[in-house]
């Protein structure tokens, strides 16, 4: 079966599905000991491969080379990925789905917005005439094979957002996604207009979104949940907190306490598991010595 229809199966089952942000091979591999579904944001690839904000820097044969080797080291989960708007031209957003659909991704977001673009929780984002995002949207469909493709729009005005919702959700898109969406008010608006098409919410921190769990999420009606950034600002909190504590220690490593130090061993063992990983998928208390 392929990995779009995979991923079309897991939405389609009872709950909220979580899709973890994922933004180099080493933040992936920790989460693919917790999570069996990844998400390859655009705000975390943009910090990560090129030290800058998410505003449109992304160029698609970076993004195509970071799903080829996810997908080598991880062929068993789930990967959405973030295509924005299709790096702008409509026939570029169809030969970008079409290379990631062969490098193994299972599903896609494409966006409305226009450029100059924005991350989806900030603020001046502006975006196409309807007709001209659902155009490109139709290519999109009509280029993928199996590929899940998730539509996404970022209108902000409110009328525009139910307008919105409801013709993307007549489209054959897979799932609906309105970004930022402010109050658990709008996602039950949301959720009435799109009828039965799938819906994803995404949680980013310090975003517009409230904080929902999966459960509270499930009882609203929502099938996908994206974490856009766990793992990318814990490493912030995690990188500079440990060198705030190297610099006062006049730059002795910290010794092993119980345990709670990650080294060479830990680390190596860690990025062992993405050779023998076809073999089997670990659970989470597999991979936690549980």
């Amino acid at each position: 079966m392929s990995y779009g229809n995979l991923l079309r199966e897991q939405i389609a089952k009872p709950g909220t599905t979580p899709l973890i942000g994922v933004y180099d091979m080493y933040s992936a591999s920790i989460a693919a000991g917790h999570y069996d579904g990844m998400f390859v944001s655009g705000f975390g690839f943009a910090a990560s491969y090129y030290g800058l904000p998410d505003i449109g820097f992304i160029a698609w044969p970076d993004m195509v080379a970071f799903v080829q080797r996810l997908r080598g080291a991880f062929p068993h989960h789930h990967l959405l990925v973030d295509i924005d708007d299709g790096y702008v031209d409509p026939e570029v957003a169809c030969h970008v789905v079409e290379n990631l659909e062969r490098s193994g991704a299972s599903g896609v977001i494409l966006e409305d917005q226009k450029r100059p673009r924005r991350c989806g929780h900030a603020d001046g984002k502006l975006v196409l005439p309807l007709d001209e995002y659902l155009e490109k949207l139709e290519m999109v469909l009509a280029t993928r094979q199996d590929l899940l493709v998730v539509a996404r729009t970022d209108a902000t005005e409110e009328d525009d957002i139910l307008r919105r919702a409801e013709a993307l959700a007549a489209t054959d898109a897979d799932v609906v996604l309105v970004d930022g969406v402010r109050s658990v008010e709008w996602i039950e608006r949301i959720r009435e207009v799109v009828g039965g098409k799938p819906l994803l919410f995404n949680q980013i921190a310090g975003g517009k979104s409230p904080r929902l769990s999966l459960s509270e999420l499930t009882e609203l009606g929502v099938d996908v949940a994206i974490y856009s950034t766990p793992c990318l600002f814990a490493a912030h909190r995690a990188m500079d907190t440990a060198l705030a504590e190297l610099h006062l220690a006049d730059g002795r490593l910290p010794g092993a306490q119980d345990g709670q130090e990650i080294g060479v061993t830990e680390s190596t063992r860690l990025l062992a598991k993405n050779i023998t990983r076809h073999q089997a998928v670990p659970s989470a208390r597999e991979s936690a010595g549980v």
